[in-house]
C-alpha cells in the first residue's frame, strides 16, 4: 500500500503510547516500539520498551503489564494507570513518557483536563498518596459491534465504556501546572470482571489490585499493533472521542476530548495532538500479514470481548503513527503526544494489493 485517498480529519483517539522498539532500534514518540517477530522468545527484552514503567511485555499473549495505582472518587475506588507527564523530570521520575504538549490541553477546553486533588494519611511512609478525581467513566454498557459485510463502517457500534460529563484521563494536581495522562482502568474494590468488563476498561485481561513488598499492584492491557516509519510498533489505547471508534478500539468514549486544542492540528503553536493514520479498508484475513484496516478489525474478532480466552481472535487495523518519542532527534520526539488525531483514509483498488508498511510514505491520491 502506498497511497490513500480521501484522508480526512475527525475522530480523536486519546490513546497512550507504549513503544515497544524494533530490533533496528528506532525509537519513537510515546509507544513501545518492538519487533512482532518473536525469534523464541515470550518476553520482550527491557531495552526495547520505551514506557519504562511497563513491568513486562508478553508477546505471545500480546500483553503488557503496568503498575496500578489506587484513587478515589466520592468515596468510591478508582484503579488507574500513568503513562504520560508534560513535564520532562517529572516524566522520567516516574518512568513515564514526556509529552510537553499535553500543556496545550486546557487550550479552548479547561475541562478537558481534571483538577484533582491528594490525600495523605498522617502516617503514610514512602506510600503513594490517594488522588481524588472529580470524574470517572462507566464499565457497566455491554460493548456491542456488529461488522458489515465488510466489516466497516458497522452495522452498529455501541462503547462498551462512557466517561461521565467531568471524566478526562488527563489529570491536573491542584496547584500544579503539570499534566499527566492517567487513564482510568478499573472502578470498585472488586471482585473484577475481565471476561466482559462490566467494571473495567475492555481492554484489561488481568488486574492484581494488592501490592506486596515485593510487587506493585498490577493490570494487564491488551496490546494493540501497529507500525511508525516502516517498523512494527505495539501500544495501548484507553480512550477515544468518538462512539464508533471506541467501539473498534476497545476504549472509553469520552466526547468531551473533540473539544481539546485543535482539529486538524499537529506541529503548530497551541496544539495539543497528533497525527494518526486509519484505513478504513485493506486487505483481510486471520494470519494474512498485510491485513490492514478497520474492516479486518471488525470481521476478524471485533465482535469478541477481549479476554483470556479470545485473545488469539483479535486483529488490530494496524494504523500508521507520527511523531514517536524514542526518536533520536528531540525535535520529533518532543512532538509527540498521546493525543492522536485521526486521519481516515481508504486504499485505492489500485493500491490495496501493496505492502502495508509502505503506507509510510504517507502519499495521498487526489
Amino acid at each position: 500500500m502506498t497511497r490513500t485517498t480521501r484522508l480526512t480529519r475527525g475522530l480523536l483517539a486519546g490513546a497512550s503510547a507504549l513503544a515497544l522498539l524494533a530490533p533496528v532500534a528506532l525509537a519513537g514518540h510515546g509507544r513501545a516500539t518492538a519487533s512482532v517477530t518473536r525469534q523464541g522468545d515470550a518476553y520482550l527484552s527491557k531495552d526495547k520498551i520505551v514506557l519504562q514503567s511497563a513491568i513486562s511485555v508478553d508477546l505471545t499473549k500480546n500483553v503488557v503489564r503496568l503498575p496500578l495505582h489506587r484513587g478515589a472518587f466520592h468515596g468510591r475506588t478508582v484503579w488507574y494507570i500513568i503513562t504520560d507527564a508534560s513535564d520532562y523530570g517529572l516524566a522520567h521520575d516516574l518512568n513515564a513518557l514526556y509529552a510537553p504538549k499535553l500543556a496545550n490541553i486546557p487550550v479552548g477546553c479547561p475541562a478537558c483536563v481534571q483538577d484533582v486533588t491528594l490525600t495523605a494519611p498522617p502516617t503514610n511512609r514512602f506510600d503513594e498518596a490517594i488522588v481524588n478525581f472529580q470524574g470517572i467513566p462507566d464499565f457497566s454498557p455491554t460493548r456491542v459491534l456488529v461488522p458489515s459485510a465488510q466489516g466497516f463502517p458497522p452495522a452498529k457500534a455501541q462503547p462498551g465504556a462512557v466517561g461521565d460529563a467531568h471524566y478526562s484521563p488527563f489529570i491536573r494536581l491542584q496547584g500544579s501546572p503539570v499534566v499527566y495522562n492517567a487513564p482510568t482502568v478499573a472502578t470498585g474494590n472488586g471482585p473484577f470482571d475481565v471476561m466482559r468488563h462490566s467494571n473495567t476498561n475492555d481492554r484489561v485481561i488481568a488486574i492484581n489490585t494488592k501490592p506486596t513488598a515485593e510487587a506493585p499492584a498490577t493490570v494487564d492491557l491488551l496490546l494493540v499493533h501497529g507500525s511508525d516509519s516502516g517498523q512494527p510498533i505495539l501500544y495501548i489505547n484507553t480512550e477515544a472521542s468518538d462512539p464508533v471508534a471506541a467501539t473498534y478500539e476497545r476504549t472509553t468514549y469520552v466526547p468531551l476530548l473533540n473539544k481539546v486544542s485543535f482539529l486538524g492540528g499537529d506541529d503548530f503553536i497551541g496544539s495539543a495532538r497528533e497525527r494518526i493514520f486509519v484505513f478504513g479498508n485493506g486487505q483481510t484475513g486471520l494470519h494474512n500479514p498485510q491485513a490492514q484496516g478497520e474492516n479486518n478489525a471488525g470481521l476478524f474478532g471485533g465482535a469478541l470481548d477481549a479476554n483470556v480466552d479470545t485473545l488469539s481472535r483479535i486483529t488490530d487495523p494496524f494504523n500508521v503513527q507520527g511523531d514517536f518519542p524514542s526518536l533520536d532527534s528531540p525535535r520529533h520526539a518532543n512532538a509527540y503526544s498521546p493525543l492522536w488525531d485521526v486521519q481516515l483514509g481508504f486504499w485505492t483498488p489500485r493500491h490495496r494489493a501493496t505492502p502495508k508498511h509502505a503506507a509510510d510514505r504517507r502519499e495521498c491520491d487526489s
